[in-house]
């Protein structure tokens, strides 16, 4: 008896989890009508209001040739009024600023989109990041948006916006009749379930009710059949497990002045090791958590080193 295939699949009718980055990319970046139904659908609950047309930014530069690891940036589209947004998804809370780093990237989009000539005539601009943490312990709102405003509330040239979608607290309405939910609500659920077997029916309700997301449930189920895809689900976990308990052995041997040295140190050995595993250099800054200026710094001191005989 030939000996049964082995997969890395959990289960025959698994799905890939959307709330990690490159599944998340994927589901908005495929060249169909159908990723670009789920994108505007999901750009429309963000920012509360429909959006009618979007063009895809570049997200990836040129690599040097088809075995180059590429950098994968947010998902990058500018709206038929000209405003641009910057769309992200962050599966785990890092230890950087991370308000800091959403301004700046905010900032750059909004430089980019200001146009040369005689007035300052720029659109809106939206960094959209959809965090699986709450970004304030003490905050549990199901968005945040944020904007220049002054003491009494008064907006600047209200054109830069942050908004953060939190998963956890829209999560937590599980179960709630789909025609109750709003459509911030609906792509919360599909993000936080979409992979959850045991929640196939009511995600499959809140498709049938939301045409994006039902495009983007045919998309990933699409992703899902590439069983390569699955390994890279589990490596990226494996690594991410290794690197946490790694970092946490560190802190229990350093004393409290050397803590963060020695998780940096840690964090660059980590990604040195995922390089000659060949992992992607996306997968490499989000695991580790270093800047993606010194992941490749770290890929070209790798690269200048002679090769081993």
């Amino acid at each position: 008896m030939d000996e049964q295939k082995k997969t890395w699949k959990p289960s025959p009718t698994a799905i890939l989890n959307p709330r990690l980055d490159i599944n998340f990319k994927a589901i908005f970046t495929q060249d169909t009508e159908g990723a670009k139904i789920a994108l505007k659908s999901f750009l429309s609950a963000a920012i509360g209001r429909q959006v009618a047309e979007v063009t895809l930014g570049p997200n990836e530069p040129a690599a040097e040739s088809l075995t180059d690891a590429q950098i994968s940036f947010d998902v990058n589209v500018t709206f038929d009024s000209g405003e641009k947004a910057s769309i992200e998804m962050q599966g785990r809370e890092y230890d950087y600023d991370y308000s800091a780093r959403s301004e700046i990237e905010a900032a750059r989009l909004l430089n980019n989109n200001a146009k040369k000539g005689t007035e300052w005539n720029v659109e809106k601009v939206y960094q959209i990041s959809v965090l699986n943490f709450h970004y304030k312990n003490g905050d549990k709102s199901e968005m945040s948006w944020y904007t220049m405003k002054d003491k009494n509330g008064c907006p600047l040239a209200d054109r830069l916006n942050v908004i953060y979608i939190d998963l956890l607290t829209i999560k937590r309405l599980v179960g709630t009749p789909v025609e109750k939910l709003t459509p911030l609500q609906k792509w919360g659920m599909y993000f936080s379930y979409a992979d959850d077997e045991s929640k196939t029916g009511y995600i499959g309700q809140i498709g049938n009710n939301e045409r994006g997301i039902m495009e983007a449930t045919t998309i990933i189920k699409t992703m899902s059949e590439d069983d390569a895809a699955f390994f890279r689900e589990f490596s990226r976990d494996k690594a991410i497990r290794d690197y946490n308990a790694g970092i946490s052995a560190a802190k229990r041997k350093g004393l409290e002045e050397g803590l963060e040295q020695g998780a940096h140190q840690k964090a660059v050995e980590a990604a040195t090791n995922m390089f000659a595993k060949k992992y992607p250099i996306e997968d490499i800054v989000e695991i580790t958590g270093l800047p993606l200026d010194q992941v490749l710094a770290i890929k070209a001191q790798l690269a200048a080193q002679p090769a081993q005989a």
